[in-house]
């Protein structure tokens, strides 16, 4: 039997994507000639979020920077398993209810240390530059990982459209909250919008990447849809999502989770398997969609990211400045 490796595979035989849609026209037609219509229903809305159904093709090259030799996690789980607190806290609440998020027309303003403040729209963002597909592990602070296979252009190549000041040291990113759009809101806890910030070394590195889409598709609604950030070696909230306003400023701004739990979630929020959250250990992960025995696996430091990205943090105390 002939095994090939991840690499070796183009994503579009890995995805089981074809397979998941093709259940939802069959629960269609089940309903439609009422076979059990009532069970068919409740199946087909688990199985396939209104949301999930957006995506149009993107003309992708394939990314040198992207992780080789790991299995890619399904579209199924990548989309059905999310955090996203604008549309509910329960994993599988973003697929059921961000189908209310607007994504056109888009548009990010640009303010703070720039040459002049500018707003760029969405069509505009995606052309600034040639998007690759970007193959990264993601790492949640809460114990589980996947392997994305990304679709967007480096982070640094928007911030040089935007011209940022000399002095401006740090970029902070600053995510929809529209009560409208997102109707639960209010029954979480955060101060909205969410906020999010980096360092202008950590934001020029050639890892961080600004996201239109995921296995070669516009990014479905409860992914970040329509743009947001990739951070492969920091834990998944540093990747803002529904980005609608950039600011470069002088000083550390404030982020949403180290404003909320300082002592649980802090500004650089490395993947540190080291440093445990105050309730529960970071040293291993389960990464989704493999089978149980394989599931649990050793946290790398960096998110396995070092080689790239150590050198940002030399001299600090990775402890301190977790």
């Amino acid at each position: 039997m002939l095994i090939r490796k991840s690499q070796d595979i183009a994503s579009s035989e890995i995805t089981s994507k074809e397979n998941y849609l093709n259940r939802r026209k069959f629960m269609m037609g089940a309903a439609a000639a009422g076979i059990v219509a009532a069970g068919a229903e409740r199946l087909s809305h688990f199985a396939s979020p209104t949301s999930v159904m957006a995506g149009t093709k993107l003309n992708t090259v394939k990314s040198p920077l992207s992780t080789t030799g790991e299995m890619l996690t399904s579209f199924k789980d990548i989309t059905s398993y999310n955090n996203f607190y604008e549309f509910g806290t329960d994993k599988s609440d973003p697929s059921q209810n961000a189908h209310t998020l607007q994504t056109s027309p888009w548009a990010i303003s640009v303010e703070g240390l720039v040459k002049k403040p500018k707003t760029l729209d969405i069509d505009k963002l995606t052309k600034l530059h040639a998007q690759e597909e970007r193959v990264f592990r993601h790492r949640c602070v809460e114990g589980w990982s996947m392997v994305i296979p990304w679709d967007g252009y480096a982070l640094s190549e928007f911030i040089k459209a935007c011209e940022p000041l000399p002095s401006a040291k740090f970029v902070q990113f600053l995510s929809l909250a529209d009560k409208k759009q997102m109707p639960l809101l209010d029954r979480v806890g955060l101060d909205w919008p969410y906020s999010e910030g980096l360092r202008m070394d950590e934001a020029m590195n050639p890892l961080a990447t600004l996201c239109f889409g995921l296995y070669g598709e516009t990014l479905p609604k409860q992914d970040g849809a329509p743009v947001r950030l990739v951070m492969p070696w920091k834990y998944g909230f540093k990747s803002a999502k529904s980005i609608v306003k950039v600011r470069f400023v002088a000083d550390m701004p404030k982020t949403t989770w180290s404003e909320m739990a300082p002592s649980e979630y802090g500004f650089y929020s490395n993947v540190n398997p080291n440093v445990d959250h105050p309730r529960w250990s970071q040293k291993t992960e389960r990464r989704i969609g493999e089978p149980i025995w394989k599931q649990r696996r050793a946290t790398l430091m960096f998110n396995g990211y070092g080689d790239q990205v150590a050198s940002l943090y030399n001299g600090m105390d990775l402890k301190k400045y977790y």
